[in-house]
């Protein structure tokens, strides 16, 4: 009787210490393991001669393509690639987005596009869960940014640019504009018609990740969706700004101060409405 009583007691203990003093479970945080490269350098090789040597191996291919904003059919376009001295880490390494912002670390979920690097990064109470590349809004045609929510998704959809156009694992987020992020050819560099273009696999994890928003009726939003920070400015005209890795491998950085910048106008807004949605989801259930 004893010993049932004890493992009772236990059993409410460890209940009562997982839990916040309101009494709601404490939210538990993303856990990640990833390989960290040895070094971060980068060079400048013929695009043709390294596909020769390299063009089979998956995980080089994943990096270069990241590294320089494209796919693996525009790579062999390039005259010219940036390639690291080190192809041994996860791909994460190799953009700008810091695995960690403490400042996020109630948002449940956030994905942030920077245009002057071409990349995205998703995050998860602070913690970057995914990150790859993007070639977003051509100058006549720029994406725009700021605060926006995923709303609706369709596995195969069609431009509102040009009905020739097949767009896949499309994820709306300016319904009226028609702009979103779904799969697309990336040629490395942006230009698109306001779209934020990804590789295959960036966009089936995304459309797969986001929230839909859940509509009250056929006007008005009940429950927004996913959150999404588009923000930056690229520089057209320019050399790509990824070039500029060769000189310094960190050129293209973003600290934990740059996007706490970006997302402090929006945080209350973004908290409000992951506040309806988990309330939403509550009741649903």
């Amino acid at each position: 009787m004893k010993s049932k009583i004890f493992l009772l007691t236990i059993i409410s203990l460890v209940t009562l210490f997982s839990c916040k003093e309101n009494g709601s479970p404490e939210k538990q945080k993303k856990q990640i393991v990833r390989k960290q490269p040895k070094t971060v350098s980068f060079t400048l090789e013929n695009a043709k001669i390294w596909l020769q040597q390299n063009g089979t191996d998956v995980s080089k291919i994943e990096i270069v393509t990241a590294i320089n904003r494209t796919d693996k059919k525009n790579l062999a376009k390039q005259d010219s690639i940036v390639i690291p001295s080190d192809y041994s880490g996860d791909v994460v390494y190799y953009l700008p987005f810091p695995l960690k912002v403490d400042y996020l670390k109630d948002v449940a979920k956030v994905l942030i596009f920077s245009y002057p690097t071409q990349t995205f990064g998703a995050y998860e109470n602070g913690v970057l869960t995914y990150a790859g590349p993007t070639n977003m809004g051509r100058k006549k045609d720029k994406t725009p940014i700021g605060l926006f929510y995923t709303n609706w998704k369709a596995e195969k959809t069609t431009s509102t640019f040009d009905d020739e156009w097949e767009l896949k694992w499309n994820f709306n987020i300016e319904n009226k504009l028609g702009v979103g992020f779904h799969e697309y050819t990336l040629p490395g560099l942006p230009v698109s018609h306001s779209c934020l273009r990804l590789l295959e696999k960036d966009a089936k994890f995304l459309y797969n990740w986001a929230d839909q928003w859940v509509l009250a009726d056929a006007e008005n939003v009940k429950v927004k969706g996913t959150p999404v920070v588009v923000f930056g400015a690229y520089k057209f005209g320019e050399p790509k700004p990824w070039l500029q890795l060769i000189q310094n491998p960190k050129a293209l950085d973003l600290s934990e101060a740059q996007i706490e910048s970006e997302i402090a106008p929006f945080l209350k807004s973004i908290l409000e409405q992951q506040k309806i949605r988990e309330e939403y989801t509550a009741t649903a259930k």
